[in-house]
Protein backbone atom coordinates (compact mmCIF):
# COMPACT_ATOMS: atom_id res chain seq x y z
CA UNK A 1 0.00 0.00 0.00
CA UNK A 2 3.08 2.11 -0.15
CA UNK A 3 2.73 5.09 -2.82
CA UNK A 4 4.98 8.30 -2.90
CA UNK A 5 4.04 10.93 -0.34
CA UNK A 6 2.89 12.89 -3.42
CA UNK A 7 0.83 10.16 -4.91
CA UNK A 8 -3.47 12.15 -5.53
CA UNK A 9 -6.57 10.62 -4.66
CA UNK A 10 -7.74 10.95 -8.27
CA UNK A 11 -11.75 11.38 -8.74
CA UNK A 12 -12.97 10.49 -12.06
CA UNK A 13 -15.47 13.53 -13.44
CA UNK A 14 -18.32 13.21 -16.23
CA UNK A 15 -20.69 16.17 -14.58
CA UNK A 16 -23.42 13.72 -13.07
CA UNK A 17 -24.65 14.06 -9.33
CA UNK A 18 -22.94 10.50 -8.95
CA UNK A 19 -19.30 11.99 -10.05
CA UNK A 20 -20.10 14.79 -7.92
CA UNK A 21 -20.74 12.65 -5.06
CA UNK A 22 -17.18 10.99 -5.95
CA UNK A 23 -15.54 14.34 -5.96
CA UNK A 24 -16.92 15.35 -2.33
CA UNK A 25 -15.77 11.71 -1.16
CA UNK A 26 -12.13 11.85 -3.03
CA UNK A 27 -11.81 15.25 -1.48
CA UNK A 28 -12.49 14.35 1.85
CA UNK A 29 -10.05 11.33 1.68
CA UNK A 30 -7.54 14.06 0.19
CA UNK A 31 -7.99 16.06 3.52
CA UNK A 32 -7.97 13.03 5.58
CA UNK A 33 -4.44 12.16 4.14
CA UNK A 34 -2.63 15.09 3.61
CA UNK A 35 -2.65 14.61 -0.23
CA UNK A 36 -4.01 16.26 -3.69
CA UNK A 37 -6.47 16.25 -5.51
CA UNK A 38 -6.87 15.49 -9.00
CA UNK A 39 -9.98 15.63 -10.87
CA UNK A 40 -9.92 13.51 -14.60
CA UNK A 41 -12.27 13.75 -17.11
CA UNK A 42 -11.75 11.09 -19.98
CA UNK A 43 -13.69 10.64 -23.29
CA UNK A 44 -13.00 8.15 -25.98
CA UNK A 45 -14.38 8.46 -29.89
CA UNK A 46 -17.25 5.82 -31.03
CA UNK A 47 -15.75 3.80 -33.93
CA UNK A 48 -18.00 6.01 -36.48
CA UNK A 49 -15.60 9.18 -35.20
CA UNK A 50 -12.73 7.32 -37.67
CA UNK A 51 -14.82 7.68 -40.65
CA UNK A 52 -15.08 11.59 -40.51
CA UNK A 53 -13.34 14.22 -42.33
CA UNK A 54 -10.99 16.47 -40.05
CA UNK A 55 -13.51 19.01 -40.92
CA UNK A 56 -16.28 16.97 -39.52
CA UNK A 57 -14.45 15.72 -36.66
CA UNK A 58 -12.63 18.94 -35.22
CA UNK A 59 -16.30 20.30 -34.14
CA UNK A 60 -17.27 17.56 -32.12
CA UNK A 61 -13.85 17.15 -30.32
CA UNK A 62 -14.45 20.90 -29.56
CA UNK A 63 -17.78 20.18 -28.15
CA UNK A 64 -16.63 17.30 -26.26
CA UNK A 65 -13.96 19.46 -24.75
CA UNK A 66 -16.20 22.10 -23.89
CA UNK A 67 -18.39 19.85 -22.25
CA UNK A 68 -15.41 18.26 -20.16
CA UNK A 69 -14.01 21.73 -19.23
CA UNK A 70 -17.67 22.71 -17.90
CA UNK A 71 -17.93 19.53 -15.82
CA UNK A 72 -14.42 20.02 -14.10
CA UNK A 73 -15.22 23.42 -13.70
CA UNK A 74 -18.30 21.95 -11.98
CA UNK A 75 -16.33 19.54 -10.04
CA UNK A 76 -13.61 21.90 -8.88
CA UNK A 77 -16.19 24.11 -7.27
CA UNK A 78 -17.64 20.63 -5.49
CA UNK A 79 -14.35 19.89 -3.97
CA UNK A 80 -13.76 23.60 -2.83
CA UNK A 81 -16.86 23.64 -1.18
CA UNK A 82 -16.86 20.43 0.29
CA UNK A 83 -13.02 20.50 1.36
CA UNK A 84 -12.04 24.55 0.89
CA UNK A 85 -8.04 23.74 1.63
CA UNK A 86 -7.83 20.71 -0.43
CA UNK A 87 -5.37 21.41 -3.27
CA UNK A 88 -6.79 20.83 -6.84
CA UNK A 89 -5.40 19.95 -9.98
CA UNK A 90 -7.67 19.03 -13.07
CA UNK A 91 -7.27 17.16 -16.32
CA UNK A 92 -8.62 16.51 -19.55
CA UNK A 93 -8.06 13.24 -21.36
CA UNK A 94 -8.41 12.29 -24.96
CA UNK A 95 -8.97 8.30 -23.89
CA UNK A 96 -11.52 5.70 -22.68
CA UNK A 97 -12.59 5.90 -19.71
CA UNK A 98 -11.00 2.23 -18.46
CA UNK A 99 -7.87 3.02 -19.94
CA UNK A 100 -7.52 6.65 -18.65
CA UNK A 101 -8.16 5.60 -14.79
CA UNK A 102 -5.81 2.54 -15.38
CA UNK A 103 -2.72 5.02 -16.28
CA UNK A 104 -3.97 7.62 -13.49
CA UNK A 105 -3.70 4.42 -10.97
CA UNK A 106 0.13 4.47 -11.62
CA UNK A 107 0.51 7.29 -9.99
CA UNK A 108 -2.85 7.58 -7.94
CA UNK A 109 -2.93 7.07 -3.95
CA UNK A 110 -6.86 5.85 -4.94
CA UNK A 111 -8.88 6.41 -7.41
CA UNK A 112 -12.30 7.17 -7.07
CA UNK A 113 -15.25 6.75 -8.76
CA UNK A 114 -19.25 6.86 -8.88
CA UNK A 115 -20.58 3.45 -9.62
CA UNK A 116 -22.98 5.22 -12.66
CA UNK A 117 -21.83 7.58 -15.39
CA UNK A 118 -22.75 9.95 -17.94
CA UNK A 119 -21.42 12.54 -20.13
CA UNK A 120 -17.54 12.42 -20.36
CA UNK A 121 -17.59 8.70 -18.95
CA UNK A 122 -20.38 7.79 -20.86
CA UNK A 123 -20.08 3.99 -20.18
CA UNK A 124 -19.63 4.18 -16.25
CA UNK A 125 -22.14 1.85 -15.15
CA UNK A 126 -21.70 -1.10 -12.98
CA UNK A 127 -20.52 -3.65 -14.56
CA UNK A 128 -18.65 -1.84 -17.04
CA UNK A 129 -15.99 1.05 -16.31
CA UNK A 130 -16.70 0.61 -12.31
CA UNK A 131 -15.78 -3.06 -12.70
CA UNK A 132 -13.01 -2.63 -15.01
CA UNK A 133 -11.23 -0.02 -13.20
CA UNK A 134 -11.40 -2.16 -9.94
CA UNK A 135 -10.22 -5.21 -11.92
CA UNK A 136 -7.14 -3.10 -13.43
CA UNK A 137 -6.61 -0.58 -10.95
CA UNK A 138 -2.93 -0.22 -9.22
CA UNK A 139 -4.43 1.42 -6.85
CA UNK A 140 -7.23 0.62 -4.13
CA UNK A 141 -10.51 1.97 -6.18
CA UNK A 142 -13.30 3.57 -3.94
CA UNK A 143 -16.54 2.83 -5.82
CA UNK A 144 -19.52 5.53 -4.89
CA UNK A 145 -22.82 4.01 -4.06
CA UNK A 146 -25.35 3.15 -1.73
CA UNK A 147 -25.45 5.44 1.26
CA UNK A 148 -22.86 6.23 3.56
CA UNK A 149 -23.47 6.87 7.01
CA UNK A 150 -20.50 8.51 8.74
CA UNK A 151 -21.79 7.16 12.11
CA UNK A 152 -21.58 3.59 11.11
CA UNK A 153 -18.20 1.41 11.21
CA UNK A 154 -16.02 -0.09 8.33
CA UNK A 155 -16.58 -3.22 7.36
CA UNK A 156 -13.82 -5.62 5.76
CA UNK A 157 -13.96 -9.23 4.32
CA UNK A 158 -11.24 -11.41 5.20
CA UNK A 159 -10.05 -14.91 3.70
CA UNK A 160 -6.31 -15.27 4.35
CA UNK A 161 -5.34 -14.21 1.30
CA UNK A 162 -2.94 -12.17 -0.03
CA UNK A 163 -5.13 -9.07 -1.02
CA UNK A 164 -7.32 -9.21 1.98
CA UNK A 165 -4.77 -9.29 4.31
CA UNK A 166 -4.14 -5.52 2.69
CA UNK A 167 -7.87 -4.61 2.91
CA UNK A 168 -7.67 -5.36 6.36
CA UNK A 169 -4.42 -2.67 6.37
CA UNK A 170 -6.52 -0.42 4.33
CA UNK A 171 -9.80 -0.79 6.26
CA UNK A 172 -7.47 -0.24 9.86
CA UNK A 173 -5.88 2.87 8.74
CA UNK A 174 -8.97 4.66 7.37
CA UNK A 175 -11.09 2.89 10.45
CA UNK A 176 -7.87 5.19 12.26
CA UNK A 177 -8.40 8.18 10.42
CA UNK A 178 -12.19 8.59 10.82
CA UNK A 179 -12.61 7.28 14.27
CA UNK A 180 -14.89 4.63 13.68
CA UNK A 181 -15.40 1.07 14.55
CA UNK A 182 -13.42 -1.63 12.49
CA UNK A 183 -15.54 -4.81 12.05
CA UNK A 184 -13.48 -7.33 10.60
CA UNK A 185 -15.66 -9.89 9.14
CA UNK A 186 -14.37 -13.96 8.04
CA UNK A 187 -17.36 -15.60 6.75
CA UNK A 188 -17.12 -19.49 6.04
CA UNK A 189 -19.53 -21.32 3.94
CA UNK A 190 -20.07 -24.56 1.99
CA UNK A 191 -21.76 -22.52 -0.86
CA UNK A 192 -18.95 -20.17 -1.15
CA UNK A 193 -15.41 -21.48 0.06
CA UNK A 194 -14.28 -20.94 -3.14
CA UNK A 195 -15.11 -18.30 -5.59
CA UNK A 196 -16.20 -19.31 -8.87
CA UNK A 197 -16.76 -23.31 -8.05
CA UNK A 198 -20.34 -23.88 -7.51
CA UNK A 199 -20.15 -27.23 -9.40
CA UNK A 200 -17.66 -28.36 -7.22
CA UNK A 201 -18.43 -31.17 -4.56
CA UNK A 202 -17.47 -30.02 -0.94
CA UNK A 203 -17.31 -31.33 2.71
CA UNK A 204 -19.43 -29.76 4.82
CA UNK A 205 -16.95 -30.69 7.44
CA UNK A 206 -14.59 -29.78 6.10
CA UNK A 207 -15.28 -25.66 5.99
CA UNK A 208 -16.93 -25.39 8.86
CA UNK A 209 -14.72 -22.85 11.44
CA UNK A 210 -12.55 -25.05 12.92
CA UNK A 211 -8.92 -24.20 14.41
CA UNK A 212 -7.54 -23.70 10.61
CA UNK A 213 -10.09 -21.03 10.24
CA UNK A 214 -10.17 -18.96 13.40
CA UNK A 215 -6.28 -19.42 13.00
CA UNK A 216 -6.39 -17.83 9.78
CA UNK A 217 -8.42 -15.18 11.00
CA UNK A 218 -6.49 -14.77 14.23
CA UNK A 219 -2.98 -14.32 12.01
CA UNK A 220 -4.91 -11.81 9.72
CA UNK A 221 -5.72 -9.93 12.76
CA UNK A 222 -2.38 -10.03 14.74
CA UNK A 223 -0.37 -6.53 14.60
CA UNK A 224 -3.45 -4.82 14.24
CA UNK A 225 -3.61 -3.36 18.10
CA UNK A 226 0.07 -2.24 18.31
CA UNK A 227 -0.40 -0.77 14.46
CA UNK A 228 -3.74 1.44 15.49
CA UNK A 229 -4.04 1.48 19.32
CA UNK A 230 -7.15 3.26 19.38
CA UNK A 231 -9.13 1.41 17.07
CA UNK A 232 -12.15 -0.45 17.89
CA UNK A 233 -11.88 -3.87 16.42
CA UNK A 234 -15.17 -6.27 16.06
CA UNK A 235 -14.58 -10.20 14.88
CA UNK A 236 -17.49 -11.55 13.15
CA UNK A 237 -17.17 -15.65 11.86
CA UNK A 238 -20.68 -15.93 10.44
CA UNK A 239 -21.50 -18.69 8.37
CA UNK A 240 -23.12 -18.06 4.88
CA UNK A 241 -21.97 -17.01 1.41
CA UNK A 242 -19.07 -14.20 1.84
CA UNK A 243 -20.76 -12.03 -0.68
CA UNK A 244 -24.48 -11.77 0.64
CA UNK A 245 -23.14 -11.44 4.25
CA UNK A 246 -20.98 -8.42 3.10
CA UNK A 247 -23.57 -7.24 1.13
CA UNK A 248 -26.23 -7.46 3.95
CA UNK A 249 -23.28 -6.10 6.69
CA UNK A 250 -22.50 -3.06 3.96
CA UNK A 251 -26.44 -1.63 5.21
CA UNK A 252 -25.73 0.98 8.17
CA UNK A 253 -21.98 0.94 7.16
CA UNK A 254 -19.67 4.32 6.28
CA UNK A 255 -17.51 1.83 3.67
CA UNK A 256 -17.15 -1.42 3.22
CA UNK A 257 -13.50 -2.80 2.07
CA UNK A 258 -12.49 -6.21 0.00
CA UNK A 259 -9.56 -7.67 -1.53
CA UNK A 260 -10.12 -7.46 -5.44
CA UNK A 261 -9.40 -11.67 -5.55
CA UNK A 262 -9.60 -14.14 -2.31
CA UNK A 263 -8.62 -17.80 -2.14
CA UNK A 264 -10.52 -19.67 -4.46
CA UNK A 265 -10.17 -17.15 -7.65
CA UNK A 266 -8.30 -19.12 -10.91
CA UNK A 267 -5.13 -17.57 -11.09
CA UNK A 268 -6.34 -15.39 -14.61
CA UNK A 269 -9.17 -14.10 -12.31
CA UNK A 270 -8.56 -10.15 -12.73
CA UNK A 271 -11.70 -9.32 -10.23
CA UNK A 272 -13.05 -12.21 -7.80
CA UNK A 273 -16.70 -13.18 -7.97
CA UNK A 274 -17.38 -12.03 -3.78
CA UNK A 275 -15.34 -8.72 -4.77
CA UNK A 276 -17.16 -8.09 -8.59
CA UNK A 277 -20.88 -8.89 -6.81
CA UNK A 278 -20.67 -6.52 -4.48
CA UNK A 279 -19.42 -3.55 -6.94
CA UNK A 280 -23.46 -4.18 -8.43
CA UNK A 281 -24.56 -5.05 -4.74
CA UNK A 282 -23.37 -2.64 -1.88
CA UNK A 283 -25.46 -0.66 0.16
CA UNK A 284 -22.57 1.69 0.80
CA UNK A 285 -19.32 3.00 -0.74
CA UNK A 286 -17.02 0.07 -1.14
CA UNK A 287 -13.34 -0.11 -1.64
CA UNK A 288 -11.43 -2.65 -3.47
CA UNK A 289 -7.87 -3.11 -2.87
CA UNK A 290 -5.64 -5.45 -5.14
CA UNK A 291 -2.68 -6.90 -4.51
CA UNK A 292 0.32 -5.01 -5.37
CA UNK A 293 2.16 -6.18 -8.24
CA UNK A 294 -0.95 -7.52 -9.81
Amino acid sequence: MTKLAGAPVVAGVDGSARSLAAVRAAASEAIRRNRPLRLVHAFGWPPVAASLTPDMSEPVRQAARERATAALREAEATAANAEPRVAVTSAIVEETPAAALRAESRRAFMLVLGDRGAGGFTDLLVGSVAVQTAAHSLCPVMVIRGEQHMGGPVVVGIDGSATSVQALDFAAEIAALRSAELIAIHAWSVDDSTELTDTLPMNWENWAPGPTERRVFAEALAGLGERHPELVVRREMPEGPARRLLAERSAGAQLLVVGGRGHGGFAGLLLGSVSQYLVHHAACPLVVVRQAGS
